[in-house]
């Protein structure tokens, strides 16, 4: 993988850049829409690849290895060729369902004991097999395994959970190093910054991270209930300590103007659930804030879903026709508002590229924070 840096912002940290792997060249910033089990729910990879534009998708070590498993992915030569997508691909490790499966895990020094939550069956995640089944699953980018500390959180505890989470790095790195990719393409591993909201953990996290000279390096255990300012005052730290030479990624975030707070903090890489997860719930994200289709007051409007989006292309779908397929219960409906959404925030991140690029990023982006968020 190659990182190059070609334009900043000059009253911010935003950066402009380009990111290639093997499977394709990805500009940064860049959004990477959520395949959790190898798909994006209710998008078709002609949708992903056409109409929303997607230049690299997210898939969960997890949930990969409990169905369809390993063997069968690998039998298949690899993600790529088990799902047909021909981009980039990252996968997270695991360690969020570390922090989420609280009922079904047990953390030792080894790793993490866990119970399947479809049927209750063990297993043990340690960083050698979870590099491992990264190996086999054949993703662009792969993280290494990691503890998200909830939030709140104990200092101690969250220190604690740090220096595990470090030295669990030191072993994915020997594993990583001790192995090859399988499917004749590289591969790389980024570590996680950790630490909870506590500034001399993230300070430490972070000079670790940036001493282990990896080709990318993320941030983890945000956005998880904490106030958003924290999350901001968390991400500036964290970035002001990582290389500026390497991409860096903000794992599980956010919303449109958490991404372009965080675009201006030195972010290059995001990913989060909400665009297809809230579009399912008939939540739409616009130009000019955001939409419940649901509601009534949607019922006789025939505008498109976005009028300011000319480039979209469900635009050919009116509020009130998408408000009657969720009410109708018409599969349709989230669709249509996953691909819109979708779309949305690639175009986001593709005009915060454009704005760094013509020098006028920090003006946009504050008129836009404030639009965004607008319930309309």
């Amino acid at each position: 993988m190659q990182f190059k840096l070609i334009d900043r912002d000059s009253k911010s940290s935003a950066r402009a850049g380009i990111l290639t792997t093997d499977h394709g060249i990805i500009e940064t910033p860049i959004f990477m829409p959520v395949g959790t089990v190898g798909s994006v729910k209710a998008v078709h990879f002609r949708e992903l690849t056409e109409d929303i534009k997607a230049q690299i998708i997210l898939g969960n070590t997890y949930h990969l290895f409990l169905r369809p498993g390993t063997a069968i992915i690998k039998q298949a030569g690899g993600l790529h060729q088990f799902n047909g997508w021909n981009g980039p691909i990252l996968t997270d490790s695991g360690g969020y369902q570390v922090f989420s499966l609280t009922d079904r895990r047990k953390i030792n020094e080894n790793g993490v004991v866990f119970q399947s939550h479809i049927d209750g069956s063990r297993y043990e995640f340690t960083p050698e097999n979870v590099i491992d089944t990264q190996r086999m699953i054949g993703a662009d980018i792969i993280m290494a395994f990691d503890e998200c500390t909830p939030f709140p959180c104990e200092q101690s505890y969250a220190a604690q959970s740090m220096h595990r989470t470090h030295r669990w790095l030191e072993r994915c790195i020997s594993q990583f190093n001790a192995t090859e990719a399988l499917y004749g393409y590289s591969q790389t591993l980024f570590p996680i910054v950790q630490g909870s909201i506590y500034h001399d953990l993230r300070k430490k996290s972070a000079e670790f991270i940036a001493a282990c000279n990896a080709e990318g390096n993320a941030i983890g255990g945000l956005s998880v209930g904490e106030p958003i300012d924290i999350m901001y005052e968390i991400t500036a730290l964290v970035c002001a300590i990582l290389p500026e030479d390497k991409p860096r990624y903000l794992m599980g975030v956010g919303t449109p103007a958490n991404i372009l707070e965080s675009i201006a903090l030195g972010v290059d890489m995001f990913d989060c659930v909400i665009p297809t997860r809230n579009g399912r719930n008939g939540m739409i994200f616009t130009h000019k804030g955001i939409i419940n289709i649901k509601n009534e007051k949607w019922k006789t409007d025939f505008t498109p879903l976005d009028p300011d989006g000319d480039s979209f292309t469900d635009n050919e779908y009116s509020r009130a026709y998408l408000r009657h397929l969720f009410i109708s219960g018409e599969m349709l409906g989230p669709m249509i508002a996953s691909i819109h959404n979708l779309r949305f925030y690639l175009w986001l991140v593709e005009e915060a590229r454009r704005k760094i690029i013509e020098g006028n990023f920090s003006s946009w982006k504050s008129k836009m924070v404030n639009t965004l968020s607008n319930r309309l």
